[in-house]
């Protein structure tokens, strides 16, 4: 009764179109839902993204949920998961690649969920992780572990945006490290961020997560963008 008072006053809107959801509906409208842009790399065409890292690190599986569009729905709902508090957005796309990489023969074998850190300060300011209830809720549906004090960032790098691969590589190398490393060790880790632009955040995590090949790493994203394979 109370719930349908506040909907009613208050109704929840789709994060991606601001329309009026349904009582079915979460955070994201069936439209929206139905107008994102899957990539299906975890079904089909599973080298595609694993190919972005060769020569650099070894993956043994790679995947995105989405591509990205600029000014898209899919730029959007990134944007309001990092800077608008809508962590629910982490959730349920969380469930959503959960789901289908429990499907996928390419991930079967995950042992643990690893998120890409953020700097304390950063996590100070904004208060969350923008990638932590993304990386919870696939370990979640995979009922593997979930470990977020493993893999740390050292450094309160700047924003990427408009650099290089390289450029981007030299901002975040030796940004990151690694403690309680035992935990790790002949797993198969499964390392999670919001998108892959250059794939240079990716590298500099896989090599300080499996510098002596000690385990395996494969990685899961919400979106990734198409220029990276130009």
């Amino acid at each position: 009764m109370l719930s349908s008072l506040i909907n009613l006053f208050f109704p929840k809107t789709c994060h991606a179109c601001n329309t009026i959801l349904t009582d079915n509906e979460l955070g994201i409208c069936v439209v929206c839902r139905h107008e994102l842009p899957l990539t299906n790399y975890h079904f089909e065409r599973p080298e595609t993204v694993k190919k972005i890292f060769y020569g650099r690190v070894r993956l043994e599986a790679a995947t995105a949920l989405f591509y990205f569009h600029k000014s898209g729905r899919v730029q959007q709902l990134l944007h309001h998961l990092k800077y608008n508090g809508k962590e629910d957005i982490g959730r349920i796309f969380g469930n959503w690649l959960g789901a289908e990489l429990l499907e996928s023969p390419y991930f079967e074998s995950i042992d643990v969920v690893i998120p890409v850190p953020v700097h304390f300060k950063k996590l100070k300011q904004r208060g969350y992780n923008q990638v932590a209830l993304f990386a919870q809720q696939i370990a979640k549906v995979l009922n593997v572990s979930y470990l977020d004090d493993v893999l740390l960032k050292s450094r309160n790098t700047k924003t990427q945006v408009f650099q290089s691969r390289e450029a981007r590589f030299q901002s975040v190398a030796h940004s990151f490290y690694v403690q309680n490393i035992n935990r790790i060790e002949n797993k198969h880790i499964l390392l999670v961020d919001d998108i892959i632009t250059t794939g240079a955040t990716i590298e500099a995590c896989a090599l300080v997560l499996n510098p002596e090949k000690k385990m395996q790493l494969s990685v899961a994203t919400i979106a990734i963008t198409h220029s990276i394979f130009r």
